[in-house]
């Protein structure tokens, strides 16, 4: 029973929690600036929560929709479902639970934001199978990864978001490509033999100047938040770092390798944290 358990931890990558993180960033990144500070006590607890039940939920959908493919790819082979630990049905089960816990918790917020969880769950659900139709699923996981911005606005204020935020919005969509396109670069070749789509095949030798054009794009729209909604120093030093950290991901891709690449992907994990830091640090100083 307690492997059974472990298989389930590993399904929804309880043991590599960067997804987690990449989701949280963009989450504070809203409720700090439609709070104009420290949100309610309750909203920020729903939100982590969700956070972290939501990507999980992500996760047992994506290996259900990849359990043909994932035994194929050298990164992805082991995973609990490609590996025949547990079962399609199990992996449906677990994001049932998982997904319905999260509508539950967002059942103690307003109206509004619980219309606008239907969408979110929409797109969890939808995303992992985009990439047998169109090359650009990094797109729908961006969305599916931002549309926490309005929702967490809409339960600050308890109205429609306003244009800060679908900017705010707009950035986490672009970032999130950006980044997911550098995880894709790992599995570019299996991919290709496989015949799943991505934004890296796509993307093909003009990649790198892509992902820099889409970086460059984010802390744009990240700059424009940041002017109308009259953020000070503490806010610009927070940008400024995230463009360093930008800069020294496109010199761990400069030679398209793997492994790099995966270091590069995972190093937005501290790009979105100081993004947050210096909102957090504005409004507090």
């Amino acid at each position: 029973m307690m492997s059974k358990w472990r298989h389930y931890a590993h399904l929804i990558r309880l043991d590599r929690p960067i997804g987690i993180y990449l989701l949280l960033w963009p989450t504070l990144w809203a409720l700090w600036i439609a709070a104009e500070g420290v949100p309610n006590l309750l909203v920020l607890l729903v939100f982590m929560a969700g956070v972290v039940l939501m990507r999980s939920a992500g996760c047992a959908i994506n290996d259900y929709a990849d359990r043909d493919v994932d035994p194929h790819v050298a990164r992805t082979k082991t995973r609990p479902l490609a590996a025949g630990h547990i079962t399609p049905r199990e992996a449906l089960g677990v994001f049932a639970v998982l997904g319905l816990s999260a509508f539950a918790l967002v059942l103690l917020l307003n109206g509004l934001t619980i219309a606008l969880s239907v969408v979110a769950v929409l797109l969890a659900a939808t995303y992992p199978f985009m990439k047998r139709f169109h090359h650009l699923p990094q797109v729908h996981l961006g969305a599916a990864f931002a549309w926490a911005i309005p929702m967490a606005f809409t339960a600050v204020t308890g109205t429609l978001p306003p244009l800060v935020a679908w900017l705010l919005f707009l950035a986490a969509v672009l970032w999130t490509t950006a980044y997911d396109t550098m995880y894709a670069m790992c599995d570019r070749e299996d991919d290709v033999k496989i015949g799943v789509k991505s934004s890296a095949i796509l993307f093909g030798q003009h990649d790198r100047l892509i992902i820099g054009f889409l970086q460059i794009l984010t802390l744009l729209l990240l700059v424009a938040v940041g002017i109308l909604s009259e953020r000070g120093l503490w806010y610009w030093l927070g940008l400024l770092v995230a463009a360093l950290f930008s800069v020294y991901q496109q010199w761990l891709i400069r030679a398209r390798e793997p492994q790099p690449s995966l270091q590069a992907f995972l190093n937005n994990h501290w790009l979105g944290m100081a993004v947050f830091a210096g909102i957090a640090a504005d409004y507090a100083f």
